[in-house]
């Protein structure tokens, strides 16, 4: 991991599924919880969600708190209202 990839988790948008549209970052624990325990997709898409359960999981989300924008805070808001 290195910091690069937790910009990639606000700015990444889930790209299918129930959540598409949201950021990475933004995902409910029981979704990525999901994906580990039926396997994460192939490729830069898997290695970041498995890298945000793995932040959710041991309560370290707020880590990402201080990289957020004003913006990635009214997305989450948008998203969760739709």
């Amino acid at each position: 991991m290195n910091e690069d990839d937790l910009l990639r988790l606000l700015h990444t948008p889930m790209p299918y599924g129930k959540y598409r549209g949201y950021k990475l970052a933004d995902l409910p624990g029981h979704y990525l919880n999901w994906y580990a325990r039926v396997g994460f997709p192939k490729g830069e898409l898997g290695r970041l969600l498995a890298l945000m359960q793995e932040i959710d999981h041991n309560g370290l989300a707020w880590l990402l708190d201080p990289l957020r924008t004003p913006t990635d805070a009214g997305d989450a808001i948008a998203q969760c209202l739709s």
